[in-house]
């Protein structure tokens, strides 16, 4: 709820200051005295557009701020969604200088005017002749037959059931375009795979063969080295191991007359065996090494197979195709699985759109319940209001698929005249028609739905006598449950305030400023009784004021 408001040098305002009551805060005055300032003060808190032409002094700034208890209006995810400071009291406020910059702020803290209206909008319903109202909307429309049928609960279990269908849709159909494409892919790597498998690759094999291959093209060689090497050690006339007996033989002959000569001799025998084992090997791999083509085209072929692979998937060795091939593998395998997942959640979807179904029949019987009360309470408060020939329908359409209410389309049908076509609210022009139909229905559902601060601008423009005093029970009625504020020149609907406003016009100096004061029990008597019959009131005016505060 609004709790105060304070706005300066604002359109002909220099400054003022209201607190607003709980229940029902009545604001009169005489034309032109600048109620509707008021109401485009708060439009500014509201954030609508700004410019310099509303400076009562151009040299200096304007504020509008307002303070509002958000206590029970379950607004913390929001504040934190864009990260602003919460509190229970809260404060809006409009900046405009002289330059013509405007600026926002949510409890001290900069926003645009996106977040500034998306907050206000849940916490002030303002209602002027000729507005767009939200009863305009089938969306609001909607929600005023679900109040009325008390559908909360059943709502709710049925959003949270639509919320998961649409989400497990929307994964089946990721799912589905998934496997389309795995599907179109699936041949080639299924040729890929088979390619791989065929190959039979093996870790380290690459290696091996390089190494085999390089020691066959250079057999010959090898040969060849090694045969010249074993003689050199071991055959030749100047072989280096005859040669090495020889030294051998001459340092035995000395070894006992020195230790270190003994020393020597050793490591030398130990070189001896070594040349021995070493000539032998040499032997050996000499003669066990062949020139054989065909191990070294079976060698090419095989590596040019690798190299081909290789080049193919651009890797650099066996090791990444054998990770290839198993990537592939899995691949193959999760369009196995997927087309798997996709039957069952296509089982249960199905199940869930025939539980969406069942939801659905029942809000929607629920609400056609409720509607032939619903057009005859509004249609009798219309009558009481001077709307005697007022029709109002109900017209709900079903819609073929389950949406996020269910599958009613809702329509509010209005005609406020004798004979007129009935037609959809939006497309009726009449302000002060659409202002008592808003107020009836609202009055209806107000204790069902969580409405913001109601304000109403002058409604009851047009009416007077028992219809303005019946105008002023509804909405004194209505203020029980949520604040209401309400701008009128009706002395009827001012009777019935919790807290009264008067707005006039005084000089300061060499100019004319608006300024509000509230009016206590005889201010609020000489009030009415003006707006009665005329200043001053007459005896018989006062009386009646006094009758319509019910002090007599």
């Amino acid at each position: 709820m609004i709790k105060k408001l304070h706005i300066q040098n604002y359109a002909i305002i220099d400054e003022l200051r209201i607190d607003f009551s709980e229940g029902l805060t009545i604001i009169t005055g005489e034309t032109g005295a600048g109620k509707s300032i008021l109401i485009g003060a708060l439009g500014l808190i509201m954030g609508n557009r700004a410019d310099t032409k509303s400076l009562y002094n151009e040299l200096e700034k304007s504020v509008v701020e307002a303070v509002f208890d958000i206590g029970s209006y379950d607004l913390k995810p929001f504040f934190e969604a864009n990260e602003l400071d919460y509190d229970s009291e809260l404060v809006i406020r409009r900046e405009l200088s002289p330059s013509g910059k405007s600026r926002a702020f949510i409890n001290d803290t900069p926003v645009n005017l996106g977040v500034l209206q998306q907050l206000s909008s849940t916490l002030i319903d303002l209602h002027q002749q000729f507005d767009t109202l939200d009863i305009h909307e089938t969306s609001f429309q909607l929600r005023v037959l679900d109040a009325l049928a008390e559908n909360k609960n059943l709502l709710a279990a049925y959003r949270r059931q639509y919320r998961q269908f649409e989400s497990d849709k929307s994964r089946l159909a990721a799912m589905k375009a998934a496997q389309l494409n795995a599907a179109k892919e699936q041949d080639f790597i299924a040729f890929q795979l088979s390619e791989l498998d065929t190959a039979a690759l093996t870790a380290g094999e690459q290696d091996a063969l390089e190494e085999e291959q390089l020691r066959l093209s250079n057999a010959e060689d090898i040969k060849r080295n090694l045969a010249g090497a074993y003689l050199a050690l071991s055959e030749s006339e100047t072989a280096v191991v005859s040669q090495l007996e020889e030294v051998l033989h001459a340092v035995q002959a000395v070894k006992k007359f020195d230790k270190e000569i003994e020393s020597i001799y050793q490591r030398l025998e130990a070189a001896r065996y070594e040349l021995d084992d070493l000539s032998r090997e040499l032997e050996n791999l000499s003669e066990r090494t062949d020139y054989d083509p065909g191990r070294l085209s079976e060698i090419q072929q095989r590596l040019d197979l690798i190299y081909r692979l290789q080049a193919k998937h651009q890797v650099k060795s066996v090791e990444e195709l054998i990770s290839l091939q198993e990537n592939l593998r899995s691949r193959i395998q999760a369009v196995d699985d997927r087309a798997g997942e996709i039957a069952k959640l296509e089982e249960l979807i199905a199940r869930q759109h025939s539980q969406l179904l069942e939801i659905a029949g029942n809000l929607s019987d629920r609400r056609k319940s409720v509607t032939a009360d619903f057009e005859s309470q509004v249609m009798g408060m219309l009558r009481l209001l001077s709307m005697e020939h007022a029709r109002l329908e109900v017209a709900i359409e079903y819609l073929p698929d389950p949406g996020p209410t269910g599958f009613d389309e809702v329509n509010f049908l209005f005609a406020a005249n004798l004979g007129s076509r009935l037609q959809a609210i939006k497309d009726v022009a009449s302000g002060g028609e659409i202002a008592r139909l808003t107020l009836v229905i609202k009055s209806l559902v107000a204790s069902a739905i969580p409405l913001p601060t109601l304000i109403f601008d002058e409604i009851d423009t047009g009416i007077s006598g028992g219809v303005a005093l019946k105008m002023g029970q509804i909405l004194r009625a209505l203020s029980d449950q949520h604040q209401v504020v309400a701008i009128t020149h009706s002395p009827q609907v001012a009777s019935k305030a919790d807290a009264h406003y008067f707005v006039y016009k005084e000089v300061i100096g060499n100019r004319t400023a608006t300024n509000v004061k509230q009016l206590d029990m005889e201010g609020r008597i000489q009030s009415i009784a003006v707006m009665l019959s005329q200043y001053p009131p007459t005896e018989s005016a006062l009386k009646n004021a006094k009758e319509l505060l019910e002090l007599t």
